[in-house]
C-alpha cells in the first residue's frame, strides 16, 4: 500500500464554506420586527368578529339566536365548561349570624371533583314567598367578608344594600391570596389550569352559574329574577358570566370595563396573565362581548375619581356596546355612567337600575 505524507492529504481536502455566525444577525432582528408588526396588525383587524358572529336584528330572538356561535367560541377560549364531573353531594348552609336585615349562611356548594363554589348567602327579614336573588362578586383581593361587614370599605352597599332591597343575595369567593401559599398562587394556578384545557375564569364563572344552578332549587329563590352585580374583577365577572349564563337578566359592571383595551394598546403583556386567554382582543374585547347580554339589561359603571386606565378607554367603546341596545329597539336597557367617585360601587345609580329591569 502506498501511503501519502500527511501535507499532501491536507492539500487535497477541499476547503469548507464557513462565513462569519454575526452576518445573520440582522435577519434574526427582522423576524422580531415583522413578528412585532404581525400581532399589531392582527390585533387590529376587527374583519375576523364578523366570521364568528353575523347579529340578526331583526328580533329578539333571532338577535340572541344569530350570538350563539360568538358565545361558543367565547365559551372555548376561556374552556368553559371547565372539565370534570359535576359532584352529586348536596349543597350546605351553616348559619353564621343575623340582624334586623337578614339571615346570614355560609354555603359550601360542590361543582367540579372536590371544587366548591364558597361564599355568603343571604335571606333577607322581608322575604315572603319567592323571591329575585342578586349574585354579588367582589374584586381582585377583596372577599365576600370585606364587602360585606365593617361598611363595605369602596364596595360600599354592594353586599348588604342588596338585602335591605329585599333581594336574596348570594357573594361567592374568588382566589386572589391564600394562607400557605406563594403571593402570585392566583396567576400559577390559572397557568397550570391551562393545561388541563381550562382557565381560572372559566373555574370561577362555574362557581357562579353551577351555584346558580342548585340555588334555584330553593323554595325562595325566583328562578326568572337573577341578577348580578360587581365591583372591579368582580366587574369583570359581572360581563363574562351573564354572556354566558343567559338567566342573568340585569348586571351591573363597576370599575371594570375597558381597563384591559387600555393596558393593551400602551404594553400586551401588562394585561394580567387570566386575562389573556385566545383572541381576548381581537374577538372577545369588552365593546363586542356586551353583544352576548343584549338584550338583557347591562350597566357599566366608572368614577370620576378612579385612574384614568379605569374609564377613559370605557367611555370611548361604550357606544359601541350601546348600539346593540339601540339596534334592537331597547337603549333604557344599556347605561354607561360616570359617578362622582373612585374605585368604588355606586349604589345609586345601580340599584335604580336593578330595580328598574328585575
Amino acid at each position: 500500500m502506498l501511503l501519502m505524507p500527511p501535507s499532501l492529504c491536507a492539500q487535497q481536502t477541499p476547503e469548507l464554506f464557513n462565513r462569519p455566525v454575526s452576518e445573520s444577525n440582522p435577519l434574526r432582528t427582522e423576524q422580531a420586527r415583522e413578528l412585532d408588526e404581525y400581532i399589531q396588525h392582527i390585533a387590529r383587524d376587527k374583519s375576523l368578529l364578523k366570521g364568528v358572529f353575523k347579529p340578526d336584528y331583526s328580533s329578539h330572538e333571532a338577535f340572541q339566536k344569530s350570538a350563539e356561535a360568538y358565545r361558543q367560541a367565547f365559551c372555548e377560549s376561556i374552556g368553559y365548561p371547565p372539565p370534570g364531573e359535576r359532584p352529586e353531594k348536596e349543597m350546605t348552609l351553616k348559619q353564621i349570624g343575623e340582624d334586623s336585615i337578614a339571615v346570614y349562611y355560609r354555603a359550601m356548594i360542590p361543582i367540579l371533583p372536590g371544587v366548591h363554589s364558597e361564599g355568603i348567602y343571604i335571606i333577607p327579614r322581608s322575604v315572603k314567598g319567592k323571591a329575585p336573588m342578586i349574585i354579588s362578586m367582589h374584586g381582585g383581593g377583596g372577599s365576600p367578608e370585606v364587602a360585606l361587614f365593617h361598611g363595605g370599605a369602596n364596595y360600599n352597599d354592594m353586599v348588604r344594600g342588596a338585602a335591605k332591597r329585599g333581594y336574596l343575595v348570594y357573594a361567592p369567593q374568588h382566589l386572589f391570596r391564600a394562607e400557605g401559599y406563594p403571593a402570585d398562587i392566583r396567576r400559577r394556578i390559572d397557568d397550570r389550569m391551562r393545561l388541563i384545557g381550562t382557565s381560572i375564569t372559566a373555574v370561577e364563572i362555574a362557581k357562579i352559574t353551577y351555584a346558580i344552578d342548585e340555588l334555584i332549587k330553593r323554595p325562595e329563590v325566583d328562578a326568572d329574577r337573577i341578577g348580578m352585580v360587581g365591583l372591579s374583577y368582580g366587574g369583570f365577572y359581572a360581563q363574562v358570566t351573564p354572556a354566558i349564563d343567559t338567566r342573568i337578566k340585569v348586571s351591573v359592571s363597576s370599575c371594570y370595563f375597558g381597563v384591559q383595551e387600555y393596558r393593551y394598546e400602551r404594553d400586551e403583556l401588562s394585561v394580567p396573565s387570566d386575562f389573556r386567554f385566545p383572541s381576548r382582543f381581537t374577538l372577545f374585547d369588552d365593546a363586542d362581548k356586551v353583544a352576548l347580554i343584549a338584550p338583557r339589561a347591562h350597566q357599566i359603571q366608572a368614577g370620576t375619581k378612579d385612574n384614568d386606565s379605569h374609564r377613559a378607554k370605557g367611555a370611548e367603546i361604550a357606544p359601541r356596546a350601546a348600539a346593540f341596545y339601540e339596534k334592537l329597539d331597547v337603549k333604557d336597557r344599556f347605561e354607561h355612567v360616570i359617578f362622582e367617585g373612585g374605585h368604588e360601587f355606586d349604589d345609586a345609580s345601580a340599584w335604580r337600575f336593578v330595580k328598574k329591569h328585575l
